[in-house]
């Protein structure tokens, strides 16, 4: 008994690491050198990071990102916040330099339909397609040039289907003599 109570103990110590590890969220990449000595200015500069993405790494913010690129974005953003600029005139200075494509959420607008409606119309498509093999009589859909059999070639069909296959009857007989 006293090792399956040293093993829940083992057990509980490794939950409770693993939870404080989760709770801690994804590491930043920030270096310290690049954060900014006011604290208003850096959370600020923290959240917009968050919702540009790295162009090198393409599905990560440059606030986790490691990359050399993403460090001077960082850098790009704390310096125009550090000038005064918003946070939205942030933003519209790393659209207009590199597209909408460098927000991890891009606007919703005519030119970024694509991007919204994309793995829905995938998706759809999808689902068609197998809504369409699934369907009866797919099956010919799929060969056309399979033609159905006439009468005569259904009764030949039969006839080799019921006949033994050849030298059957030389195993049959060598098995039982």
């Amino acid at each position: 008994m006293m090792g399956a109570s040293r093993r829940a103990r083992c057990v509980q110590g490794f939950a409770a690491i693993l939870l404080i590890v989760m709770s801690l969220g994804p590491a930043a990449a920030v270096q310290p050198e690049e954060r900014l000595s006011d604290p208003a200015l850096e959370a600020r500069a923290r959240a917009l990071s968050k919702d540009v993405r790295c162009l090198v790494c393409q599905n990560e913010s440059i606030d986790a990102s490691n990359a050399d690129l993403a460090r001077d974005l960082r850098l790009l953003v704390r310096e125009r916040l550090t000038a005064g600029d918003s946070d939205e005139e942030v933003r519209a200075f790393l659209v207009d330099r590199y597209g909408d494509y460098v927000l991890l959420t891009p606007p919703m607008r005519p030119s970024t339909w694509a991007l919204w409606a994309g793995p829905f119309l995938l998706l759809a498509a999808a689902v068609a397609a197998l809504a369409v093999r699934a369907r009866p009589g797919s099956d010919r859909a799929a060969h056309p040039h399979a033609a159905p059999l006439d009468p005569d070639e259904t009764a030949r069909l039969n006839d080799l289907m019921s006949a033994a296959p050849p030298g059957a009857d030389e195993r049959r007989e060598s098995r039982d003599g």
